[in-house]
């Protein structure tokens, strides 16, 4: 239920300080990964960015969505899951392909996104979108936990092809819904 206390213009809200808190801790979140590689401290600041992540979306459903928190919240995700996924690579806590897979659907489908929004269309996501989130988001924190077995490793591996599946459907579900919008709105 919305409140409704923020136009769609507005710039200066809750959700999007929300926001900007991920912004201002992925190159923090970068550095922890790239000195030092997986620790429990670079756990702990990736829960601390998923709850701001899903709290700055009820935080915009109650006191109304703005066309900057469309556009920043997304963008936000993208930068430091791809971000951090990247310097998981460079640590070899992840194998590349998944990354570069996830990363080229997050660039495509943020593109496609920009060029259907200067058409005003406006595609909302799918609750798997939701669920992708979630599952990268667990791939990530589970790989940046300092543990080394064999086991665990498949099982971050096993989730990250997870996140790879859900990525590239939710991805073709986006175009797919979004070159409709486009076609009604001709």
């Amino acid at each position: 239920m919305s409140t409704g206390s923020f136009g769609p213009s507005a710039l200066a809200t809750p959700a999007n300080a929300l926001t900007m808190i991920r912004v201002i801790a992925t190159p923090v979140l970068l550095i922890m990964v790239m000195n030092d590689g997986p620790t429990w401290a670079a756990v702990a600041v990736w829960v601390g960015v998923a709850i701001t992540d899903m709290a700055d979306g009820v935080v915009a459903r109650r006191q109304g969505q703005t066309r900057s928190g469309a556009f920043l919240d997304p963008l936000a995700d993208k930068v430091l899951v791809v971000g951090v996924m990247a310097a998981l690579v460079a640590k070899g806590r992840l194998w590349w392909v998944p990354v570069v897979l996830i990363g080229m659907r997050e660039l495509i489908v943020s593109g496609y996104r920009s060029w259907v929004g200067r058409r005003g269309v406006s595609v909302p996501a799918r609750p798997w979108a939701k669920v992708k989130t979630v599952v990268q988001d667990l791939a990530v924190g589970f790989a940046l936990a300092p543990i080394e077995s064999s086991n665990y490793r498949n099982f971050v591996a096993g989730l990250l092809w997870a996140a790879v599946v859900l990525t590239v459907v939710t991805g073709a579900q986006y175009l797919i819904d979004g070159r409709r919008q486009v076609l009604r709105a001709v």
